[in-house]
Formats: C-alpha cells, sequence, structure tokens
C-alpha cells in the first residue's frame, strides 16, 4: 500500500481536505512546472523550435500510459464535454435507437445526446439505480431489456461523481458488443485511480480531463478513439490535425488530408505549453505510483470513514457498489443545514453533491485526516 504522500504537496497539517472529486491541490511538482512553463513563456525566444511538439507528445504519452493506449490512439482536448461533442460528430446515430445514460450523471456524458435526440431521432434512455446502490445490474437491465429501442450507445461515467457507485464497465462493454452498441466512458472520476485497460476493455470513446484525479490543471483533457473511428471528421480544422500543413515549409498546405490515428482529434490552440507541463507532471507522478498502490491507501481511508460513520443515522452505499476513493454520506432525513459551512470551519472540507456529503480522498491524506473529519462531523451533527 502507498504511504500518505501529503509532504509532496502544500498542505497544512491542520487543514483536512477530502474534496479531490471536486478538485485536487497541485503538488509542489506540478506547481513547480507551471511556474517553470510560465517563465519559458516569458522568453520565448530561448524555447527549442519544437518545444511545444515535445511537450504535446509527452502529454499524450503520458495519458496514454494511465490506460495502457497507443498514445497515437489519443488526443489532447481542453474538457470531457468537447470529447464528447467530438464522439457525437464521428457517430451516426440510427433513427429509432436509444442512448443509454445514467441519471444524475455529470452533464458531460449526458447534454450532448440530449441536445441531439430530437433533430436526429433517437432516445435518451436515461437508467435509475437500483436501491442496492448497485449501478451495474441497473444497466445490463437496460441494455437487455425486452421491448426496448434498439441501443445505440452508453454514454455513462464509470464512477458516478455524486454517489460515488462505481461501475463494472467491462461487464457492461461486452453486453454492449452483443447488441452492436458503442460505449463512451467519461472517466472523470477513474483515471489514474482503478486500473484501466483499453486493449481488453475496447471501449468506443474514454475521456478524462486532469484538474481531479490526476492531479493536473484545468483546461486540459484527453480522449481515447478507437482505431475504428479514427476516421471522422473533427470539431475544428487545425493544420495539427492535417498530414503537412507546416509555417516552416516553402509550401504551406502541401497535404491537407487528415492525419490517419487520433491526433486529427486534437484541440485548436493545442500548445499551451504551461498547462500542458502541468498536466504531463501530475499524470507521471500518478503512473509511478501504479493503481494498485493508489487503490490500496484510498481503499483504506475510506474504509476508516466508512467505520467511522457506522453507527450514525446515515446511509452509504455498500462496498462491494462503491469506488475505492469516493464515499457518499446520505441523510435519510435530508442533509443538516449549513453542515458543509460547519465543517470549513473547522477547516474540513468535503462537497455537498446533490442531497449528500461527498468525501474524496487522495494520496495526501492520511488517517490523521479521517479521524478528524469523523469527530468534526460529529459534532456538527450533533449541533
Amino acid at each position: 500500500m502507498l504511504a500518505s504522500q501529503r509532504t509532496l504537496f502544500d498542505i497544512p497539517r491542520d487543514v483536512c481536505y477530502l474534496n479531490a472529486a471536486s478538485w485536487s491541490p497541485l503538488p509542489l511538482a506540478v506547481q513547480e512546472a507551471g511556474h517553470t512553463a510560465i517563465g519559458n513563456k516569458g522568453q520565448p525566444w530561448k524555447l527549442p523550435d519544437d518545444f511545444a511538439v515535445t511537450q504535446n507528445e509527452r502529454a499524450r504519452k503520458a495519458a496514454a500510459a494511465l490506460l495502457n493506449a497507443d498514445p497515437f490512439d489519443v488526443a489532447l482536448i481542453p474538457s470531457v464535454g468537447y470529447g464528447v461533442a467530438t464522439a457525437a460528430k464521428i457517430l451516426s446515430v440510427p433513427r429509432g435507437s436509444r442512448i443509454i445514460v445514467l441519471e444524475n450523471d455529470h452533464t458531460s456524458p449526458v447534454l450532448e445526446w440530449i441536445g441531439r435526440a430530437d433533430a436526429q431521432g433517437f432516445t435518451v434512455d436515461t437508467i435509475k439505480r437500483g436501491d442496492d446502490g448497485d449501478w451495474t445490474s441497473a444497466v445490463l437491465e437496460a441494455i437487455d431489456r425486452k421491448g426496448a429501442a434498439p441501443i445505440a450507445l452508453a454514454s455513462i461515467s464509470s464512477v458516478h461523481w455524486s454517489d460515488g457507485g462505481a461501475l463494472d464497465i467491462t461487464r457492461i462493454g461486452a453486453a454492449l458488443k452483443r447488441h452492436g452498441a458503442a460505449l463512451l466512458v467519461d472517466a472523470t472520476h477513474d483515471v489514474g485511480i482503478r486500473r484501466i485497460d483499453v486493449t481488453t476493455l475496447d471501449p468506443d470513446f474514454l475521456i478524462f480531463p486532469t484538474y481531479k484525479w490526476v492531479l493536473g490543471p484545468y483546461g486540459r483533457a484527453f480522449i481515447y478513439v478507437a482505431k475504428r473511428h479514427q476516421n471522422g471528421v473533427p470539431l475544428e480544422q487545425t493544420a495539427g490535425g492535417r498530414k503537412h500543413v507546416v509555417a516552416e515549409d516553402t509550401i504551406y498546405f502541401r497535404d491537407v488530408s487528415y492525419r490517419e490515428d487520433a491526433r486529427r482529434y486534437d484541440m485548436g490552440e493545442r500548445d499551451f505549453l504551461i498547462s500542458m507541463q502541468m498536466a504531463a507532471t501530475g499524470m507521471e507522478m500518478m503512473a509511478r505510483w501504479g493503481n494498485d498502490a493508489i487503490v490500496g491507501r484510498l481503499s483504506m481511508l475510506t474504509g476508516r470513514l466508512a467505520d467511522g460513520l457506522r453507527n450514525l443515522k446515515v446511509t452509504l452505499l455498500p462496498q462491494e457498489f462503491r469506488a475505492p476513493h469516493v464515499l457518499s454520506i446520505g441523510f435519510p432525513n435530508g442533509m443538516p443545514d449549513g453542515l458543509p459551512q460547519k465543517l470549513a470551519a473547522q477547516r474540513v472540507y468535503a462537497a455537498a453533491r446533490l442531497g449528500r456529503m461527498r468525501l474524496s480522498p487522495h494520496v495526501y491524506n492520511d488517517e490523521e485526516d479521517v479521524d478528524r473529519f469523523v469527530e468534526a462531523f460529529r459534532g456538527a451533527i450533533d449541533a
């Protein structure tokens, strides 16, 4: 199990921060990468001609390593919503079919399809979680539901952002393939934590940003695009997406055909070297620690949290149905008024999400943080 990495972060000892699922603190090394990059932009004449390309490919490689992907199957994008819009432009959803989404899933894998449904003649099938907390069974039942419209796509998160439910994407992907349907995974709350191998999972698209679990900045995200979809038209028309449109050449538009890999889907203005260096640094740190070591640590922390809350009048998802790094507290009689603010007054930080309190520790947390939260939480609800 990984030891606490608190010393690698700028977190005072009296701060208990259990909110990585909103945004993670930047490690000192990622902050330093940002400072260095700002200095590079301050004196750009010192940079070699290939600097931007080198940084882009470093980040692409770091993202691919977290997925066991070929780097050229990964595109550089600014957000998960951008990635879903890219997928929606590539895919042809048949009229009369349906797209599965999760109830109260994050907006990114949902709103694009709601916006397209009427014009393109398909329906959006919103799946509710069972009372037992099992998202996977609910999705599998929906995929195989008799009498339902043919399924074209599941556009779903692999870990539900508000309740911390963990989906078995491997089983879901296999069920979709039996129906000839596609799989888009919003892996915002999964990449870098649970092991993901796109060579075995074989999703059509898998997308994640860097500002939460992989310890990076806002404005950086990545999309894995299966090779079978690498012949589509990108959202933006860029020089980087073409085979040979090079300013330094004597002929600018020498070859305007698209690249034959996922780089054709790279965003415009991808050469944002400040955040690209930061994103690469954070992802490389996560890869060095490894999924098993990280999951071991975070499972221990959320398990300790669950034990500390067990005798209180709250509800928790069963361990077998929740992610190892997210623990959401339900309140049968409603969340007490001002609870997050009362905790914050004690420098204890967690997020209110859809009537629950979401706890999301990361590698910088330790047992002292857990015990502080339980003590502060008990005191706040008793008050």
